[in-house]
């Protein structure tokens, strides 16, 4: 069984019920505007915050299980966003585009061959002129516990062609074992 599906038959660390306080803040500053695709949304949080809030969503996750408890959650809350089971590494496949997308700890997931693929992948889904937020674990956060750490170089290259870099910076990814949140790049990338 692949690690992240057999995370969501538990009670993953990252799950923590509510939406990461980084992206509520973008939301809130007017920055993640129409529609939206969360990619890697796990149980649909963020996702649904954001349909909450007026947006037109789609999350996908590489979990059927991750999927199906967003379902379940956007019925149970009357929201209505669209879950797929979906592979990061082929969001073509979802024939349509979005323009803004938010990564919420799915790049540092991924490994070095992995990440110009992604870069593809959201050039494929996200319209020109689109933003994308991602969360991911930064190489400040002390410990070996947890995703692999990234840095800001690293995100620099992974979107050096096509892509311009708005922002880094330093942000906390909260997690059901860190209360204060840990240490994280939370970056603003605009397809060109």
């Amino acid at each position: 069984m692949d690690f992240f599906e057999e995370a969501y038959h538990g009670s993953p660390p990252w799950d923590i019920g509510r939406p990461q306080p980084a992206f509520v803040a973008l939301e809130e500053a007017g920055r993640i505007v129409g529609d939206v695709l969360d990619v890697g949304c796990g149980t649909g949080e963020n996702a649904l915050y954001l349909a909450g809030r007026g947006h037109g969503v789609w999350g996908v996750d590489s979990a059927p299980s991750a999927i199906e408890l967003a379902r379940r959650k956007a019925q149970e809350r009357g929201l209505a966003a669209t879950f797929r089971v979906q592979d990061a590494l082929r969001l073509q496949e979802l024939g349509r585009t979005f323009d803004t997308v938010i990564d919420s700890g799915l790049f540092h997931a991924l490994s070095d061959p992995e990440r110009p693929l992604y870069a593809r992948s959201l050039a494929a889904v996200l319209r020109p002129g689109g933003t994308y937020f991602m969360l991911a674990f930064s190489e400040l956060e002390p410990g070996g516990f947890g995703p692999r750490r990234v840095t800001q170089q690293e995100i620099r290259a992974a979107f050096s062609d096509g892509w311009r870099v708005n922002e880094i910076r330093a942000a906390a990814f909260a997690g059901r074992r860190s209360p204060d949140g840990s240490r994280a790049w939370l970056s603003s990338i605009t397809r060109v």
